[in-house]
């Protein structure tokens, strides 16, 4: 089943709440471009979307957080070509949607490329969506990722994590954790590696969410038969 992009977000806005409104604005989303949908009701709109990359650029351009929300899960990463995926990152305005782009470009033929270049940004989202990447695509297939690649992602941002942007600390920290989970053969170095940054301290807002500790995250996650990521 399809839908158009008008009957897409007429959906949207009568799924958004007051409550959830309020929500996602701590959570960085411009109050005056949402509709407060629960990820419920969008996941409701993503089984009876499924892919429609053509929606997808049509909802990400309207820049309602919402919408882009939804574009992310129904865009096609096979269809998204370096244009497009840098004009997506470039008008990113929130840490939400830097992970979700990072999750959905990390299943693109580009990631590598990207990620390289991302990574090494001076901008705080931009940033943010490179590590992003480099966590999914561990989580998804941490073979792809060599392990002296892995040991020079690790150094990099032991070098570069107190420095950088709140956000971008935020994913750097994470795909450190990823790499200690899913990179089995350089573990220990990744974890000499978090004993050496210490604490990573973000700025949350007026959020629940915390920032984990990456030494003691890592050592419970390999101890889980999963090994899952399950970040705020």
């Amino acid at each position: 089943m399809t839908m158009d992009y008008q009957a897409c977000m007429q959906a949207l806005q009568e799924f958004g709440t007051a409550q959830n409104r309020k929500i996602y604005a701590r959570h960085g989303a411009d109050p005056a471009r949402v509709f407060g949908v629960s990820f419920a009701n969008l996941n409701v709109l993503v089984k009876k979307i499924k892919r429609d990359h053509g929606l997808a650029c049509q909802l990400w351009d309207t820049a309602n957080y919402d919408a882009r929300n939804l574009a992310t899960k129904i865009a096609d990463p096979a269809q998204m070509n370096l244009t497009s995926a840098n004009h997506w990152v470039r008008t990113i305005d929130n840490y939400l949607h830097a992970s979700l782009l990072g999750g959905m470009l990390a299943q693109s033929v580009h990631a590598e490329k990207l990620m390289q270049k991302w990574c090494a940004a001076s901008k705080e989202f931009t940033r943010q969506c490179g590590y992003a990447m480099l966590g999914a695509v561990l989580r998804n297939d941490a073979a792809s990722i060599s392990d002296k690649t892995g040991l020079g992602y690790a150094n990099t941002i032991a070098q570069e994590i107190h420095q950088s942007p709140n956000w971008a600390r935020y994913s750097m920290n994470w795909a450190l954790i990823a790499l200690g989970i899913y990179k089995d053969a350089i573990t220990h170095q990744v974890l000499e590696t978090a004993k050496r940054i210490g604490k990573v301290d973000v700025d949350h807002g007026e959020t629940s969410c915390k920032t984990p500790d990456a030494i003691a995250y890592i050592h419970k996650a390999r101890n889980h038969p999963k090994r899952r990521v399950a970040h705020c």
